[in-house]
């Protein structure tokens, strides 16, 4: 297996890849759903940690520190730093935000890196349906400091297309942003892992496509 059948492989024995019928906060009727929330073990954070770390070296994304968003995004950009350094040398910083900005001891919005003008920030999410995550957090982290957002990191690109436009939320946020999104593999890895028998479900595959008819966005390049 290449390293894209390995992550979905260990996003289905994680439970994290799931497949039958689920309402989507879109209200969109989905055969499949993905839950970053099932990665428990130090184990499965570590080879997590991993996928995100080629990821971001595969393509080149450069940057200073890793920063994950409140709630998820927290172990995510943590597990991401460590392994960054472990398989490539890469000693980069991290940091979260706050839901709540504290207002004693050494206050602010964020934890761990404190953003300066110049820092070249990535940012580490797990799956981008809407792009809503990256629009929160955008003007707190411009907020803080003049930083330069190299690129975002995630998962999955379900490659859908918006609840009004026809582009998808990956294409979407490069129109509005100029942020450029990475993902470890896409709905259409997924289904070809399917398709060649690298995970089960072949039950669902009729499902996952007509799905991926129905809504589909093409293909991510921007």
């Amino acid at each position: 297996m290449d390293h894209k059948q390995e992550f979905i492989k260990f996003m289905e024995q994680s439970g994290v890849l799931t497949f039958g019928d689920f309402t989507l906060k879109s209200g969109r009727k989905a055969p499949y759903f993905i839950n970053a929330g099932n990665y428990k073990t130090g184990e499965q954070l570590a080879k997590l940690g991993g996928f995100y770390a080629q990821c971001i070296a595969e393509n080149g994304v450069e940057g200073d520190v890793l920063f994950g968003p409140a709630y998820k995004g927290i172990p995510l950009s943590v597990t991401a730093a460590v392994s960054l350094y472990t398989m490539f040398g890469r000693n980069t910083q991290y940091c979260f935000d706050r839901k709540e900005v504290k207002d004693h001891g050494e206050g602010g919005a964020f934890v761990g890196k404190q953003l300066k003008d110049g820092d070249k920030v990535i940012i580490i999410e797990d799956v981008m349906t809407s792009g809503k995550a990256l629009r929160e957090v955008l003007p707190k982290l411009k907020s803080a400091a003049d930083v330069e957002i190299t690129g975002m990191i995630i998962t999955v690109d379900r490659m859908e297309k918006g609840l009004e436009s026809e582009l998808s939320a990956v294409q979407e946020v490069y129109r509005d942003f100029g942020v450029k999104v990475y993902p470890i593999v896409t709905i259409e890895d997924i289904i070809a892992a399917m398709q060649n028998g690298v995970i089960g479900g072949a039950e669902h595959l009729d499902k996952m496509l007509e799905y991926r008819e129905k809504y589909g966005a093409g293909l991510t390049s921007v």
